[in-house]
């Protein structure tokens, strides 16, 4: 699990905290971890704002420092964790301009399976199929960082035959008729959903018979 540094629900970290065994902190992430009491497994980023108890409070073999200025702390810690999955929280909510450079960070990395969590959507980078266990009427939007086509079933309204862009046509505010399956034609699709079905995505994505290579 990794935590950022856009606080949001407290109620929400605990839970995911409860889940989990092993949770970095990216840069003042570590702030939010110790606010509910807890302290995560290692700190990693430019450490240019997290606060100086916090940094303390931690060992200072688990303290990690990349100083370049060239990336994200969220890109560091995404280079610096080796895990089948990653779960994320502290990345989709605060600043506008924080949450759009989070979103090329899930684009720069299709060959990693992340979930980022905020408090009322679940954001991932889709592999090249996925069958996801929707109910009808549950909010599908599909946002292409890059040029991207595929075919889908499941949704109100296919993809079919089309091409999707972040420059023209995008896939907001579509929904499912039942369950979803989708198949990509390429990477830089980003799915985004009720954080309700944080878990059926998950599920989904460790089922996938693969992952994109390596940009």
């Amino acid at each position: 699990m990794l935590v950022g540094g856009a606080h949001g629900d407290n109620a929400q970290l605990l839970s995911l905290l409860d889940e989990v065994t092993t949770v970095v902190a990216a840069d003042s992430g570590a702030d939010w971890v110790r606010a509910v009491g807890r302290l995560p497994n290692a700190l990693i980023g430019d450490l240019d704002s997290v606060s100086d108890e916090t940094r303390a409070a931690l060992p200072p073999e688990s303290v990690h420092r990349i100083e370049e200025q060239d990336s994200t702390d969220f890109d560091k810690a995404i280079r610096s964790i080796s895990a089948p999955m990653i779960i994320g929280i502290g990345f989709l909510g605060g600043q506008v301009d924080h949450l759009l450079a989070a979103m090329t960070v899930l684009a720069r990395y299709p060959d990693r399976a992340i979930v980022l969590l905020g408090e009322h959507d679940v954001v991932a980078h889709l592999p090249p199929q996925i069958g996801l266990p929707l109910g009808p009427g549950t909010r599908v939007s599909l946002y292409p960082m890059r040029p991207v086509t595929g075919i889908s079933t499941g949704l109100h309204w296919p993809i079919d035959g089309l091409e999707l862009s972040p420059g023209d046509r995008v896939g907001t505010s579509n929904r499912a008729d039942g369950p979803v399956s989708l198949t990509l034609h390429g990477p830089g699709m980003l799915i985004i959903l009720p954080v309700s079905e944080r878990r059926g995505l998950q599920q989904a994505l460790a089922q996938t018979d693969g992952l994109w290579p390596a940009l």
